[in-house]
């Protein structure tokens, strides 16, 4: 199928403009996320309908904990990703491109299909997750589109390095995002993802203005990410430039893909930077991969009234009335809360 968002060159080249790589991409060749290919001047998405995962998951595991708490979310990806990531969670699917020689593999699957089988399931959102969505947006867009006609919100888990274009594109249908901010300093997105964080904290900045519903999150990776300055200026960031509404869940790294020589994340580790977040102005800070901590639950930023406890992906109470604590009366942001 022919991409959307690029432009032909000379000498049958093509520069991709769906994510902020900008790829320029030969005849024959693929651009980084390894899924989008110039077929003799036209470039083609090799992963239209080539789903390689489909799941119903709570919400909570995206993790988004103010959009539709307690339900379920449709969860679909194609394999391929626009980063490099040593630490990807899902290397296997994500990466498999650019580690199995180009592979793609997936089951075939319309919008249709999938706007079906998330009705069926009981799911009152589709998640486009896993990988990263950007790059089979394509799908993404007219499957989205479907599922709003249906009366299903849309959610990206995203590491954000999308166009404006792309994020236009995609806007009429796109009710919330969880994304990954994965640092504050640009050696580490540059040796650890092979990107650069301007155009995150870009996209972040654009989803807020165009009213998406942003929460954002950081796996904290010992001696990597994880200065107590840095979390300072990044909280910061979140405050001035998203709003002190906007969610920020703190994640614990584990050893995995080719980031092994890290230990997992101490627990007080997180625990810090959760108060960092919260003393910078947050109302909502989360723990992640903590499962039973406290910072799993939310409370009202106004009155301290506990307002959901979780344990895992699980709530086990939920007193929020009408998007309003029963205590207070504040108001706590969100969707369908």
């Amino acid at each position: 199928m022919e991409a959307c968002l690029y432009e032909r060159l000379d000498d049958r080249k093509v520069r991709c403009h769906l994510c902020n790589h900008q790829c320029v991409i030969k005849d024959g060749k693929r651009g980084i996320c390894g899924v989008r290919e110039n077929q003799d001047g036209i470039l083609k998405t090799l992963v239209y309908g080539k789903l390689i995962a489909q799941h119903v998951d709570p919400i909570e595991k995206k993790p988004l904990y103010h959009v539709l708490p307690g339900t379920l979310s449709y969860s679909i990806a194609t394999v391929g990703c626009n980063f490099k990531c040593r630490f990807c969670q899902n290397a296997d699917i994500a990466q498999l491109p650019a580690d199995r020689k180009g592979m793609i593999v997936g089951e075939p699957c319309t919008p249709e299909d999938v706007v079906t089988a998330a009705t069926r399931s009981g799911c009152r959102s589709i998640a486009y997750t896993y990988t990263e969505p950007t790059v089979f947006f394509e799908f993404a867009h007219d499957t989205a589109r479907l599922a709003h006609e249906q009366g299903l919100l849309n959610v990206f888990v995203t590491n954000g390095y999308m166009t404006s274009e792309a994020l236009h594109m995609i806007k009429p249908y796109l009710d919330a995002a969880n994304v990954d901010l994965k640092a504050f300093n640009d050696d580490f997105y540059k040796q650890q993802c092979s990107a650069k964080r301007e155009y995150v904290m870009q996209t972040l900045q654009l989803m807020k203005s165009l009213g998406i519903f942003v929460e954002v999150t950081t796996l904290l990776i010992p001696g990597l990410n994880d200065d107590r300055k840095e979390l300072e200026q990044l909280a910061s960031f979140v405050v001035d430039s998203l709003g002190p509404d906007t969610p920020w869940h703190i994640s614990r790294f584990h050893p995995t893909y080719k980031l092994t020589d890290r230990p997992p994340t101490p627990a007080e580790s997180i625990h810090e930077a959760r108060r960092i977040g919260l003393d910078a102005g947050l109302r909502y800070v989360y723990s992640g991969n903590l499962p039973g901590d406290d910072g799993e639950n939310t409370r009202c930023y106004s009155c301290g009234h506990p307002l959901i406890e979780r344990w895992g992906y699980r709530i086990s109470k939920n007193v929020i009335q009408d998007g309003k604590c029963p205590k207070c009366d504040a108001t706590i942001d969100g969707i369908g809360l």
